[in-house]
């Protein structure tokens, strides 16, 4: 009996859809390892069809192709390390989430997903059927376990893996990032590692599909729960786990232990990776966006540089007769900084134009929010049409507090094909501002230092569409604001609740209305990356018409 055992994890990046492409990968990365003496080399969670697949399922000839690829790939597979990969298989009628061992040109076993996630984001009970709990297979001499993702959140899967001879645990995951995910991953694998004394090996992809971002972090667990490796964060990366044979079973050698960033280094990387691959993915190269001075757009900004590079974003100031000097010479320094190109369109005569044209209608009808209204609506138009020219992207610069309270233009500065910082609040965009000015990382593709000019971070908002308008005008103070739609959007609080921390009952009361009463415009806006476990798409789901109020505000 060999008393090593060599796996190679595989932290990797796949394409929902590109079949072709996430095998050649799988091709590529065991042919790099041929002369590694690797046993087992593990990708993640339906790596082959990339993931998540969402009702790409229900079509029968995609799942048919995934089929008809991985075969390919198991007979591709003769001579080289064992392969454990994902993808969707049918079984009479049925699609299931499989895990799949393929060596010396054949599928040697198949396993399959016992649990399927109904919650947050996911939604496999529609997509896939529940399989059976799977026994272990064997590589080798070693018998290995693999609960897939979900299955080894619960303890049934693992403890039945154990009690049928397990010696190994390899768990494959599709798991996107959401702040402190990564304490919660680590301790339900430690209480499977302590409840069935088997060491684990935790192996997550990485990369961006749609408003999800994949974080790696894969790690190593040996028995009593103790880390023996742990992956970078969304870094691609192939790391070999070596396990050898002791008294009491199979145990890692410790290997590295990468540094884990803090919270905010952990959404700004969400981020910078949820654009790059959204565009790339996509097919774009490029991006436009409005720069209007403000901090919400020169945050995106500067999230598209570090993500495609300066050369590759554009940004357009859309002056009106309400933009101060100060917005537009802020805007200005921001680009330079950023060393990205920079246009100017004046829409004071497009104004000009379509208010004389309304004008008969509007007669004898005060100015108000319609006004306002058409100045987003006309850089909404102009900025669509250079994305339409250009073939570049335009990403919308609308943060969570705004969208969550309809304190934003539907077809106007809501248009566009992605929003960066739709799962930030207000006071998150400031204080993201404040870290990216603060630190510079290898991966940033932007320059290093002061990008965002100070100024930008400290002055108060303003939309500016009227003479000294100032955000404080129709909402409460962003700090103020902000722990009010956390506590009745994130933690899904009462409007008691609420009041019961010291706010005050009306202004609770109007919040609540103004998330309401906006449900029909985040329907229709772009998506975004994902950052919380309340992001306002698929963690929320809310119907647009709605007339029930919480009346519980009795403290």
């Amino acid at each position: 009996m060999s008393e090593v055992f060599r796996v190679a994890l595989a932290q990797l990046n796949p394409t929902v859809g590109a079949l072709n492409g996430n095998v050649d990968q799988i091709k590529q990365t065991v042919l790099s390892l041929k002369d590694r003496e690797v046993d087992f080399i593990v990708f993640p969670e339906l790596f082959l069809s990339g993931y998540p697949v969402q009702d790409l399922v229900s079509k029968k000839s995609f799942v048919q192709d995934c089929m008809e690829h991985l075969r390919e790939l198991a007979s591709w597979n003769d001579g080289y390390s064992s392969i454990g990969v994902g993808c969707p298989w049918m079984i009479e009628e049925k699609v299931y989430n499989c895990f799949f061992v393929l060596s010396e040109g054949e599928i040697r076993a198949t396993i399959q997903k016992h649990h399927l996630p109904n919650t947050e984001v996911f939604d496999e009970i529609r997509q896939f059927t529940s399989g059976p709990i799977s026994g272990p297979y064997r590589i080798g001499d070693v018998r290995v376990g693999t609960p897939i993702c979900e299955d080894a959140w619960y303890e049934d899967v693992c403890e039945t893996l154990e009690e049928s001879g397990a010696e190994i645990l390899i768990v494959p995951n599709g798991s996107p990032y959401e702040r402190n995910k990564l304490d919660k991953r680590f301790n339900r694998m430690v209480a499977r590692v302590i409840e069935t004394g088997l060491p684990l090996v935790y192996i997550n992809m990485v990369g961006g599909q749609d408003d999800q971002v994949f974080d790696g972090g894969s790690f190593i667990l040996n028995r009593g729960g103790r880390l023996a490796g742990q992956l970078p964060l969304f870094d691609e990366i192939i790391e070999i786990v070596e396990f050898q044979k002791t008294h009491e079973g199979w145990e890692a050698q410790t290997g590295e232990l990468a540094l884990i960033p803090d919270e905010d280094e952990q959404d700004y990387r969400a981020i910078v990776e949820g654009v790059r691959n959204y565009i790339q993915k996509s097919g774009f190269s490029k991006v436009v966006l409005g720069l209007s001075g403000g901090i919400d757009s020169a945050l995106v900004a500067a999230l598209a540089v570090d993500a495609i590079g300066a050369e590759n974003t554009r940004c357009v100031m859309l002056p009106s007769p309400f933009t101060s000097t100060e917005s537009n010479s802020d805007a200005l320094e921001l680009a330079g900084n950023l060393n990205c190109r920079i246009e100017e369109i004046q829409i004071e005569p497009i104004m000009g134009q379509v208010l004389n044209s309304l004008e008969p209608i509007f007669a004898g009808r005060p100015r108000d929010l319609t006004e306002e209204n058409i100045q987003s609506r006309i850089r909404g138009l102009l900025l669509m049409a250079l994305s339409n020219k250009f073939g570049e992207i335009l990403l919308t610069t609308g943060n969570k507090s705004e969208v969550a309270v309809g304190y934003s233009t539907i077809y106007g500065d809501m248009a566009g094909g992605y929003n960066p910082i739709k799962d930030l609040y207000k006071t998150k965009v400031n204080k993201l501002c404040q870290w990216r000015n603060e630190n510079y990382r290898k991966w940033m593709r932007g320059s290093g230092g002061e990008v965002i000019p100070p100024q930008i971070i400290s002055k108060p908002p303003t939309a500016e569409l009227r003479e000294n308008q100032k955000d404080t005008d129709s909402l409460p103070p962003y700090e103020v604001l902000d722990q009010i739609l956390e506590m009745l959007i994130d933690m899904d609080q009462s409007v008691s609740e609420v009041v019961s921390k010291g706010f005050d009952l009306e202004l609770v009361r109007r919040v609540e209305q103004l998330i309401y009463r906006s449900e029909y415009k985040r329907f229709q806006s772009a998506p975004g990356v994902r950052l919380t476990g309340r992001a306002l798409w698929l963690d929320r789901r809310y119907p647009i018409v709605n007339q029930w109020r919480d009346s519980t505000d009795q403290v």
